[in-house]
């Protein structure tokens, strides 16, 4: 009996309690491991072969030790240009063995669910609404003559910190003509 597995991108045919050398797996050595991507599964001149994957097939496996493989030499050459780069390379595997093959009856595992991350949409909107209501108290206090200069700074202050989106928005609320084209400083100075 053997069968045809995708293990880590690759495909290998294994038999039972034999040593396979894999890319690296996550895992200790002496963890079990089981792959479900079984593709063909042969047992005795019975052949299943899946699409692409048989339902409920799969090979369960004992991780062995985790080690690196020979060196591999890069290298590169420009004839004539003085170009060369020697670089070497090797690449990390898992020897694991082969301590079954089960046809059907397997369940895969349940894909784990991570959880959704918080939208940050809500507070800045509500950012935007409290900062628009500062700036029409402050005109507001002008039009009934308050102390202009210290309003004007703090306003300035206030006006500095929005984006400019935030200013075209209060521009736009105002009326001002020419907002669309207007820089941040211009947009301070006009809502100003």
């Amino acid at each position: 009996m053997y069968a045809i597995v995708e293990i880590a991108g690759q495909q290998f045919k294994v038999e039972k309690d034999q040593q396979v050398f894999v890319h690296q797996l996550e895992g200790k050595e002496g963890d079990s491991v089981d792959f479900h991507d079984v593709l063909l599964i042969d047992n005795g001149g019975k052949v299943a072969i899946g699409a692409p994957a048989i339902d409920g097939a799969k090979i369960s496996a004992k991780i062995i030790r985790h080690l690196r493989g020979d060196k591999v030499i890069v290298f590169k050459k420009k004839r004539r240009k003085g170009y060369k780069v020697r670089n070497g390379h090797r690449q990390y595997f898992t020897e694991i063995q082969i301590s079954g093959i089960t046809e059907s009856g397997a369940k895969k595992p349940a894909a784990k669910k991570e959880a959704a991350p918080k939208k940050e949409a809500a507070p800045k909107a509500e950012a935007k609404k409290e900062a628009a209501p500062k700036a029409e108290v402050s005109s507001s206090a002008k039009a009934t003559g308050g102390t202009q200069k210290k309003e004007t700074k703090a306003e300035s202050n206030d006006l500095s910190s929005m984006t400019v989106a935030e200013l075209k928005d209060m521009a736009k609320a105002k009326d001002i003509a020419g907002y669309s084209s207007m820089k941040k400083a211009e947009l301070i100075e006009a809502l100003s």
